[in-house]
């Protein structure tokens, strides 16, 4: 039956309605999930937040992330892809709407509502790489997948647009009534989104998976023969994940090379504020711009994934992202006929730094049998959240501050923190060039039928030469 999709020339209205949704989906959550760096930035001063306050507020929803990931993925494999976007969405978009109604002074409100919108938004990714993965054919997967991410950077780019037009006639609680606007994409999902053809088949509802292909190819159901016969249908256990060593291995490692991506997302607005010496609307303004940089570098990564392969991708993204972070650190004081060095050296990392994520994101679904895959994708993606962690953990420890968004604190750790951020790029490469497999151009049958066989065994020999 799966065979449809890889006869494929060209992709239907309708494959592209199911990835439009997904993209617009990991677009909305992370408006949802960036939204409390622009927010920070208007209520850090008046709230008088210390240390173990504001970073409150940053790291719950890194501590939620993980687990809303590896939750959401296992749901994902026992009730289906389509039922766990809906509720994922739901998950973020109600409890960023809920925020509005915080108390002066709520700092531990706010953290409490921000560890569901981690959950949430952490929960979408996961399903929604995996079902867009099981719509498209294998020589298109890289690309197509990674296009699905190309704006997530836009979900940063509408929290920059909210914060320097809308925040000064709606404040900073209007901002967070604005996050309820993703809870209608609910509707488009339910439109636009069938169930999983892979999930379906591998649940034994052959009939249902048949016409989900049809509708997505856009035939009739019957010109798509049913098999003969039906695998005997086996309870798919979460533990089973840990079958597949070197999978987890290379899905968890290059997933954390987001800890620099988001570290310096959610200090972002803060630091250009102390660097470039602009207010905080200002620096909302120049964040616009960022956004726009990152998603022409997740289409152009995208591309270069399915081009040159997963592996040496996701090594040359990341060690110019690695490279870049480090010298807008060192170079934070240099302009040239007026242009800061910073500002140039921050807008090439968000190029390739979070151009990295369109191959990365996509591969951590991509090791693991169909059976796993939104598990797998969980824990990967899980690991990796560790980042929206550490990443601003890390940053209070550099700091060596009671209160990591004073300006002193800041500027005085620039350097060592964005070196920080920097290295776990080079985990990343070290990862994926040393431990990962190559999946360019196999199609999911034929990674599910080595890995089946062999867990451990070696596909990187056996790349095609598409």
């Amino acid at each position: 039956m799966l065979e449809h999709l890889e006869r494929q020339k060209s992709l239907t209205t309708n494959q592209w309605k199911i990835f439009a949704a997904a993209t617009i989906g990991d677009m909305l959550d992370f408006f949802d999930f960036y939204l409390i760096g622009f927010v920070l930035a208007f209520i850090v001063g008046g709230w008088h937040l210390t240390y173990g306050q504001s970073g409150a507020i940053l790291l719950s929803s890194g501590i939620g992330a993980p687990l809303g990931s590896m939750f959401w993925g296992w749901m994902a494999d026992r009730i289906g892809r389509r039922k766990v976007m809906i509720l994922t969405v739901l998950n973020f978009s109600l409890a960023t709407g809920a925020m509005a109604f915080t108390p002066e002074y709520g700092w531990l409100f706010l953290s409490i509502c921000r560890f569901f919108v981690g959950m949430g938004v952490t929960g979408l990714y996961t399903v929604d790489i995996a079902i867009v993965q099981e719509f498209v054919p294998a020589y298109k997967r890289g690309w197509v997948t990674g296009l699905t991410t190309s704006l997530l950077p836009a979900g940063t780019l509408l929290g920059a647009l909210a914060g320097a037009f809308l925040e000064p006639s709606i404040g900073w609680r209007g901002l967070f009534v604005v996050g309820l606007v993703p809870a209608l994409l609910t509707l488009l999902i339910r439109a636009w989104v069938p169930e999983s053809p892979h999930w379906l088949i591998g649940k034994g509802r052959t009939d249902e998976a048949r016409k989900s292909l049809a509708w997505a190819l856009q035939v009739d159901p019957p010109s798509i023969q049913l098999p003969a016969s039906v695998a005997v249908v086996e309870k798919t256990l979460w533990r089973e994940v840990f079958k597949y060593p070197r999978s987890l291995a290379a899905a968890c490692l290059t997933g954390i090379s987001q800890t620099g991506t988001v570290g310096l997302s959610l200090w972002m607005t803060t630091l250009f504020v102390l660097v470039l010496k602009v207010n905080a609307n200002q620096a909302s303004f120049l964040i616009i711009w960022v956004g726009v940089i990152s998603i022409f570098g997740r289409l152009f990564c995208s591309w270069m994934s399915d081009a040159l392969g997963r592996r040496p991708a996701v090594v040359i993204s990341c060690i110019i992202g690695a490279a870049t972070m480090s010298a807008a650190g060192y170079l934070h004081n240099v302009y040239i006929g007026g242009v800061s060095i910073f500002y140039a050296m921050i807008l090439a990392q968000s190029f390739f730094g979070s151009g990295n994520y369109a191959i990365v994101g996509p591969y951590m679904a991509e090791v693991w049998p169909s059976k796993l895959r939104a598990s797998g994708m969980g824990i990967g993606y899980g690991f990796g959240n560790l980042g929206k962690f550490i990443g601003p953990a890390g940053l209070a420890v550099i700091a060596g501050s009671n209160n990591f968004v004073s300006p002193k604190a800041t500027l005085d750790a620039l350097v060592p923190a964005m070196n920080y951020f920097g290295f776990w790029y080079l985990v990343a490469a070290v990862a994926i060039w040393f431990i990962g497999i190559e999946t360019r151009g196999r199609t999911i049958g034929e990674i599910d039928r080595t890995l089946t066989t062999s867990p451990t065994v070696e596909l990187a020999s056996k790349v095609a030469t598409r």
